[in-house]
């Protein structure tokens, strides 16, 4: 088994139904992968560390996701050079319209790779993951331009 290049990280157990979908992506891909509760709020220090570690550990990318206040992709990205690709969980007062705004709002020089949010926003956290290391990775690339064109060959031509 390989050694992870991503981490997934959010800040509960009960966002893992959305962000399993960014590691779906990233099995479908062959990228190794890591997951982790890390809440920005209820485990700080746990935050800090992660973040301070992960880059030793041989971390290139870091999928955060989280919901309400959503400060922990913002915080891990303010903590780390490693770069992060966010994704608004859904939650059930706003349905994820505040996970969103609390993510996208970053201040000039930490920036936050924002996805939808929700579900397709968890998925395309694992494609901008893949996508990022692919810059350096022939094999990946490769992988990722088949993975493409398969999705594209199952998109039918008639509507019936």
């Amino acid at each position: 088994m390989q050694d992870p290049v991503v981490s997934i990280i959010m800040g509960s157990r009960s966002d893992w139904p959305t962000m399993r979908l960014a590691a779906d992506i990233l099995d479908e891909l062959g990228v190794a992968y890591e997951t982790q509760v890390v809440s920005a709020h209820r485990t700080p220090q746990r935050l800090c560390e992660f973040a301070e570690q992960a880059p030793g550990r041989g971390i290139r990318v870091i999928i955060a996701g989280a919901g309400g206040a959503a400060h922990l992709p913002g915080m891990a990205a303010a903590m780390t050079h490693i770069p992060v690709v966010a994704v608004p969980v859904s939650s059930r007062q706003l349905k994820g319209l505040d996970s969103l705004l609390s993510i996208v709002q970053m201040p000039k020089g930490v920036a936050v790779a924002t996805q939808a949010i929700g579900e397709a926003g968890a998925a395309n956290a694992g494609v901008m993951a893949a996508q990022i290391l692919a810059v350096s990775d022939a094999e990946l690339s490769q992988r990722f331009i088949e993975w493409r064109k398969n999705q594209t060959d199952s998109v039918p031509v008639e509507v019936e």
